[in-house]
This record gives C-alpha cells, structure tokens and sequence, in this order.
C-alpha cells in the first residue's frame, strides 16, 4: 500500500509534463460534457423525454444517489479508456522497457532537467563518468581523444585510415543501455580468424563512416540505433599522433617516441607529450559543447595517453577557460605502469598545469580509501599530499571514497556521479576559497 501511494505521488512531481495536459484533458472533456448537458436538459425539459434520456439522467433515482452514479461511472469510464489507450499506444515502443511506466517517465523528465555535462578523457576512464552520470541528465556530452594506434583502433587506422573507432565505440556504449542485447553485441569481440582482436563495434563504426563518408556522421547515427543518453564527439577529425619526450634511466637526452601504445611501453618519465602535427583543430561541434556546458570533468582516465590529447587539440583548452562551466579534474585511483608510477594526486595536477597552465580548473576531485580487498598486488593508489602543498592552495581539493568494490582500481560510477554533482551543488551556492580542501562525506 505504501509503495502504491508513493506511486501516486510521484505522478505529482512538478516537471513531467503530464499533469498541464492531463489538466488540458479535463479541460476539454468538462467543456463537451458542459455542451452535452445543455442538450440534455433541453430535451429532459419536454414533457415525454425519450427514455434513452431518462436512462442517462438516472431520473428515476434520487438527486443524491443520481450525483454519485455518475461520478462513479463517468471516472471509472475515463479512467479505463485512458488506461486501455496508453497501452495500446505505448504498446509498440515498451518491448524494450524494463520497469513502471511511472519509473521510466519520471526517470526521463529527471534527465531532461539535467546538467549540461561535458566529459573529456578516453581509455576506460571515462565511460565510468557517462555510466553514473547517464542516470541524472541526458545532456551529456563525451568530448574523445583519436589518437589511439593500437589493437583494433590502430589496426583500422593503419589500413583503412579512418579516425580510430575503439575509445568513440566505448562511450557510445557507455551512454547505451548496458543491458541491452544490441549494446553487448556492439561491444562483442571476435576471438579468433581473420577478425581476430577485432570489437564488432569498431567495424560497424569503420563501415558506416565509409557510408556515410566520415566518422562524426557514423557516430552520430549510431548513437541513434542505439538510442544514447547524450552523445559522443571526436576532438578532432584530423589525424593526428601522439607523440611524447621521455627520459629514460640512464640517459642524459630525451628520448622521442611516436605512438600512443609505444609511450607506456619505453619505461621511463614522461616530460612532455604533443600532437603531430600540432595545428589539429577541434571538432567545432565540440568546442560549442564546451561553451554551453555547465559542468566540465576532465578525465579520469590515462593522464598522457587519454587525457592531455584531448586537451592539446587547438581550441579545446581555449574554450574551457572561455566557458562559465564548473571544471573539475578526476584524478586517477591507481598510478598507471610507464605513465604515473609514483604519482601523488599534486603530481597528475602539475602535470596537466605543464602542457596547459592554469586557469583551467576549478577544482580536484581524489580519491581516499584505498581498499586492499580484490586490489591485487599490483595495484598501488594514487595518494593525496600534504595539506600545505601548494596545489592545495590553488585549487579546493576534494576527497572522498570512489573505489569500485570489485574493481578498487576503478572508480565505481555512482560514487562519481554523485560527488561530481555534489560539487557542483557547492560550488553554485557558495565559492570555496583557494585554500579549501574538503572531504565530501
């Protein structure tokens, strides 16, 4: 009974654009049935009424048990007619539903009132960010580095040359229903033959840009076919390489290496990274995401490899300090091996103020526990520093448990989601000084 009432209720709630034109509705049967009573009481005045008539005014009966006959039987008339209408005209479209209708319209109107979020990263980082925040807005937008050159990706590259497809695929599916068929067969991959390595929903992806004739055409209709929460957009169409200035041990000159996949695998510091050729400019469909967004999260995800490629595109920086969105920074939860082993939460923020200055971000979102359940032992957390760092004099730093249970190496979306929004919430009713640092509860 409970759960009936809060239904009810929730049918209430201000935003689902039922009630203006269920009201509407009313409107408009009152002022039919208004009409029909004129006619009514004009035939009723005469003398000898048709006995349809005094069939329909229940003349027989008295004026009290007359009022409420036909409240009974006009409400329970309307309300199975609409009952029986919405299905047979949803009935077509609810194969797919799982769950009340109640649920997946007051899920929809919650997303509708959302955020405008921008997310910008790529590996497996990011699809963590769209994974959570898919449940609380549909106005998400995944801003993509295409600089990936291997497995699958580099392969179609390297052959077809096409922007690589896997970091666009992962997204997509991240936004995608999860439980979806279509969406498991997308992110199906082939294990053995020629196709061997290949994910379906790379060749799908590199198959309709070739229909289509470019990669953000065959994104854009595959986010339809799969039917997204928000989209997915390349930082850029050019082809561009990530290529990086590495000291390794030993030697006295940096050493130079070409290739997202080689970076990681030369075992050395990483001093700088950039594109070639360095002029690539940014999806325009993705700098006017930029500019409109209210909430900008960068990363989590490969702070060299994933990251800092997207935010080396011309234009894409440019349009982060322009825009009055809230920019929080999601660091890692784990160091990654060839890129930030030994990297404390400061460092990942120094590096990122190296390729790109500051005046970018607002805030530092880190994590704080560090679980040694399922972790393995080669997982090593990424650690906060010192209250009196001067990263925590620059930005406010905020702390929280955002490990995956399974996985503690990951972040479990909805403890991102949530504090992300968290943040957000904060941030746009008060303005933390530079010398906060905070631990969200």
């Amino acid at each position: 009974m409970g759960r009936s009432r809060y239904g009810w209720v929730r049918w209430l709630t201000p935003g689902l654009r039922i009630k203006r034109w269920l009201g509407l509705l009313l409107f408009g049967i009152t002022v039919l049935a208004v009409g029909m009573a004129q006619i009514i009481v004009a035939l009723y005045r005469h003398s000898n009424p048709p006995p349809l008539i005094e069939w329909i005014t229940l003349r027989p009966l008295p004026i009290g048990l007359r009022v409420v006959a036909a409240a009974l039987v006009g409400f329970g008339a309307i309300g199975v007619a609409l009952y029986e209408l919405n299905r047979s005209i949803l009935a077509p479209f609810a194969v797919r539903q799982r769950g009340s209708l109640l649920d997946a319209v007051y899920a929809h109107s919650r997303r509708q009132r959302g955020l405008k979020v921008v997310a910008i990263g790529g590996g497996t980082g990011l699809p963590s960010v769209l994974r959570g925040l898919k449940a609380y807005t549909s106005h998400i937008t995944a801003i993509v580095t295409v600089a990936d050159d291997g497995g699958s990706s580099g392969k179609l590259r390297r052959e077809l040359g096409v922007i690589p497809p896997g970091d666009l695929r992962n997204n997509i599916a991240a936004l995608a229903n999860d439980e979806d068929l279509i969406t498991q067969l997308f992110q199906y991959r082939f294990a053995s033959g020629g196709l061997e390595g290949h994910s379906f929903g790379n060749l799908f992806l590199t198959a309709l840009a070739g229909i289509t004739g470019d990669m953000d055409r065959a994104v854009a209709e595959t986010s339809r076919v799969l039917a997204i929460q928000g989209r997915v957009l390349p930082a850029t169409l050019h082809n561009v390489a990530l290529a990086a200035e590495v000291r390794l041990p030993g030697e006295a000159q940096l050493r130079r290496v070409v290739g997202e996949s080689r970076i990681p695998k030369l075992g050395g510091q990483i001093e700088r990274v950039y594109l070639q050729p360095d002029n690539a400019r940014a999806y325009p469909e993705a700098i006017r995401a930029i500019l409109s967004a209210e909430l900008i999260v960068i990363g989590p995800g490969s702070l060299f490899t994933s990251i800092l490629p997207n935010l080396l595109v011309n234009g894409i920086t440019e349009a982060i300090r322009a825009s009055r969105a809230y920019c929080v920074y999601v660091c890692n939860v784990a160091t990654q091996p060839g890129e930030t082993d030994g990297f404390s939460v400061a460092d990942h923020v120094l590096a990122l103020e190296k390729h790109i200055g500051r005046g970018v971000l607002d805030a530092v979102l880190a994590n704080n526990s560090y679980p040694r359940k399922n972790a393995g032992e080669h997982t090593h957390y990424v650690q906060s520093d010192p209250e009196d760092h001067p990263i925590n004099k620059r930005y406010a730093v905020y702390l929280t448990d955002l490990t995956d249970p399974q996985r503690p190496w990951r972040h479990d979306p909805s403890k991102l989601a949530q504090a992300l929004l968290r943040l957000y919430q904060e941030a746009a009713h008060r303005a933390p000084t530079s010398s906060e640092r905070l631990q969200i509860a």
